[in-house]
């Protein structure tokens, strides 16, 4: 199965339990996240504004409330925008509230392409990985081969932690 398929495939899986939600931009309009969300169903799909601070921090109140939130950023480069969310938030407020809180979100996010022909520059194709996996607790990995799609989301969603699950849009075609 190509790896964009299993993207596809592995939502689809997550979206057959009803608390799971699918939230950022492009995710029920447009793009659906890059194509992978397009079997999600609507009711399921929450758009919201280019802001991803606020994202993760909705994420992080649904995940307090009993939903399982799936944020999508589509470009790495803009999760920076969402560091204090992440790091400051997510990756401590169990800690924070001594365990009266602990939210599980999974974060799905996209190392922008090289190799297409309509290559976006090199604020859209950076990689934090490594930088991530020092700030954060909770799992930091990118996904290399869809074999390690279907690992990774089967791991998420048991929904033990939260999790960043990293892509990589030159892998699509592949």
């Amino acid at each position: 199965m190509k790896y964009k398929e299993a993207l596809k495939q592995s939502m689809k899986i997550l979206a057959k339990d009803k608390d799971c939600r699918f939230i950022g931009y492009g995710v029920k309009y447009g793009a659906k996240g890059n194509g992978s969300l397009v079997e999600v169903p609507d009711s399921q799909l929450i758009e919201t504004t280019v802001s991803e601070n606020l994202i993760v921090g909705m994420a992080i109140g649904m995940s307090i409330a009993g939903l399982k939130p799936v944020v999508y950023i589509s470009r790495f480069d803009f999760i920076i925008d969402a560091l204090d969310s992440i790091v400051n938030h997510l990756d401590k407020i169990d800690k924070i509230s001594e365990g009266e809180f602990c939210p599980k979100v999974l974060i799905r996010t996209v190392v922008g392409g090289t190799k297409t022909p309509l290559y976006t520059g090199l604020t859209h194709v950076q990689d934090f990985t490594e930088a991530m996996i020092k700030m954060v607790s909770f799992p930091v990995i990118k996904m290399k081969t869809s074999e390690e799609i279907f690992h990774y989301i089967n791991i998420a969603s048991e929904w033990k932690t939260s999790m960043i699950l990293i892509e990589e849009k030159d892998r699509y075609e592949e």
